[in-house]
């Protein structure tokens, strides 16, 4: 809570034959090898358009890179060794560079530069506070960060000079607003006001009175978010999905008050921003549990031609400030994904092996987006990875994988926790179960104030189209999941205890009244929306209580494995804790993996290569009945 594409199957009950299909068995890694792959993350472009700067985990710990755009190896310009960092931009008139981080996975992360001598200088500095970078002033001579320093549960908007550090309070925020874009001239703020996690409204706060007014006023159930402001300041755009049911972008005119459709789509549009250059639009569409990214015309809003682009899903664009060039993600779900760059009138160049070389790319899969009717004929979708040894006459065991939320989506991409899993035997299914975004607004209601139940429904119906795909093995299916997915293993293992041969929890929720009663205090701004949904523990405990298995433990009777950070301030480790004790009173074989230095999700390769190798080897003894092969040299 508190997450390229094989082709779509309408329905499972149209059974995938396995009989006829190309049927070999792939050489299998050890966990190890997945996560000695190298993950990348950013893209900002130098001020001489000859570097980009990233985020990389390739020591094992997250810091920030400079990567040449004529090619070449990556430049290390952070070194921790204890705690991620992660680059956020390059300054646009020199080599410095702006960075978050926080200590342990607490959260509280601080913004840091980076001078080119390679000292470095906390321009948050303070105790217990969190802090964000929002990105540059028009001019570039400014940047803005957020801050809860003053109020712990709202963020207040500084700007911070380029060359002197001076900071200067922007807006004080009493009012509970989440912050979006500024415009470039400085005059405006986008804030958004949250009512549910289905319902919110935009405020365009003038800058220089502190004046808030609600350009978004509306009645119903209407998701309103900012997405940036026209490279004149005249015009915001956002999105909305008022009278649909997905997301499409539209533009606010400043001085008429008016609004006009931009970009729709039969999915969510989940972003759009200008080039620096304002030449360019850049559209984020949630297709099908494929997150897609494209380049507009910024005027004539059609399709920019590019060539030779690569097959699968491109994302994580990042246009130079001039315009001339972009940079971009591209990945077919099967491996990591791949930095590359390219002019708008030449063809994309890789930057990037993410791969680690042990691994060979055709044995990995790549995933199909699938579809089954649940319980009461709600047609619920999910990504599903089927090993290329399965077949009807190799039966495979299978894990039911949730995602976390609520409201989040299992999406088309690289997990090495999913393909090492895979490689191992294991047919993996990403479950969208009801509530999960993505799919509309209606599907993405449909479990409020009813989890645990209604979307608990969904998750165990799915055994039924795995077992009617022919190749996985009735008796052999588990549950995994982390975060509201980990509270939804531990649901299906106390509230419909028969459904799963056995469960991994990685750091979910096992008390929804404690939970929600101590939620970070920076959550402040979300917290009645939060309380909307899943219920207030003041109010609404005796529901809650039913719906948290720590209160019915008693009923956990399949082998069960805990994951968690000791320093996570989402779901705190007394949740973990206490349900380890009451499944072990029980007398049910318990594995508990606590890291000291991971919060809510664990980063450090260290720590994904020991929990999931431990993972797969509680799998393989309870799944398999077999020693694991996950630990192979």
């Amino acid at each position: 809570m508190l997450a390229v594409v094989g082709p779509a199957i309408a329905h499972a009950q149209q059974k995938t034959s396995v009989d006829t299909a190309a049927v070999f068995t792939p050489a299998t890694y050890a966990v190890a090898d997945f996560y000695r792959s190298t993950s990348f993350g950013g893209a900002s472009w130098s001020p001489d358009r000859r570097r980009l700067l990233v985020s990389s985990n390739r020591t094992g710990i997250w810091n920030a890179y400079a990567i040449p755009v004529a090619g070449g190896a990556e430049q290390p310009l952070t070194q921790s060794t204890k705690n991620s960092i992660f680059a956020q931009s390059y300054f646009p008139h020199d080599g410095r560079i702006l960075y978050t981080t926080d200590e342990g996975g607490n959260e509280l992360t601080h913004v840091y530069v980076r001078n080119v001598d390679g000292t470095t200088k906390d321009l948050t500095p303070g105790q217990k506070l969190k802090a964000g970078f929002l990105g540059w002033a028009g001019d570039d001579r400014s940047f803005f960060v957020s801050s809860n320093e003053r109020d712990a549960r709202y963020f207040d908007l500084y700007e911070i000079t380029a060359d002197s550090f001076k900071r200067t309070l922007l807006f004080r925020n009493d009012s509970g607003f989440n912050l979006g874009p500024i415009s470039r001239d400085r005059r405006y703020l986008a804030a958004v006001k949250s009512r549910t996690t289905s319902d919110a409204d935009i405020y365009l706060v003038e800058l220089k009175t502190g004046s808030a007014k609600n350009i978004s006023a509306h009645t119903g159930n209407v998701n309103n978010s900012p997405a940036d402001f026209s490279p004149d300041g005249a015009s915001l755009l956002f999105l909305s999905d008022a009278d649909r049911e997905f997301s499409s972008v539209r533009r606010y005119e400043l001085a008429s008050g008016r609004t006009t459709s931009v970009y729709e789509q039969p999915w969510d549009v989940t972003g759009a921003n200008y080039s620096k250059g304002g030449r360019y639009l850049t559209v984020f569409v949630n297709e099908d549990s494929r997150g897609v990214a494209r380049i507009l015309d910024a005027k004539s809003l059609t399709p920019v031609a590019l060539k030779g682009m690569p097959t699968g899903l491109v994302r994580g664009v990042s246009i130079s400030p001039n315009d001339s060039a972009f940079a971009f993600y591209a990945t077919d779900g099967s491996v990591p994904n791949e930095l590359y760059v390219s002019t708008f009138s030449g063809t994309p160049r890789r930057l990037t092996e993410a791969l680690d070389p042990r691994i060979r790319r055709r044995d990995l899969v790549v995933p199909s987006v699938v579809r089954f009717p649940s319980y009461d004929g709600v047609s619920v979708p999910g990504v599903l990875y089927r090993p290329h040894q399965a077949s009807s006459a190799a039966k495979a065991p299978a894990v039911v994988f949730v995602h976390g939320g609520p409201g989040g989506q299992s999406a088309v991409g690289y997990s090495a926790l999913v393909q090492a899993l895979v490689n191992h035997g294991y047919v993996v299914f990403a479950i969208n179960n009801r509530g999960s975004s993505g799919y509309g607004k209606t599907f993405y209601a449909m479990d409020d104030r009813k989890h645990g139940e209604a979307d608990l429904g969904d998750v165990v119906a799915s055994k039924r189209m795995l077992i009617e795909t022919g190749y996985v093995d009735s008796a052999r299916i588990g549950i995994v999941g982390g975060s509201y997915g980990g509270y939804m293993t531990l649901a299906a293992l106390t509230l419909q205890p028969d459904a799963f041969r056995t469960g991994v929890d990685m750091f979910g929720i096992s008390n929804w009244p404690r939970t929600l009663t101590n939620i970070p205090a920076w959550w402040g701004s979300f917290k009645e929306a939060l309380y909307a949904e899943m219920g207030d523990p003041k109010t609404d405990s005796v529901r809650l209580q039913r719906i948290s298995p720590l209160f019915h433990a008693d009923r956990i009777k399949a082998p069960l494995m805990v994951m968690q950070g000791a320093n996570d301030p989402r779901v705190l480790k007394v949740e973990s804790d206490e349900i380890v004790a009451a499944a072990q009173r029980n007398g049910v074989p318990v594995e508990y993996v606590v890291f000291p230095d991971e919060g809510h999700g664990f980063v450090k390769k260290e720590n994904e290569i020991a929990g999931y190798t431990k993972m797969i080897a509680f799998l393989d003894k309870y799944l398999k009945g077999s020693t694991s092969t996950a630990v192979v040299p």
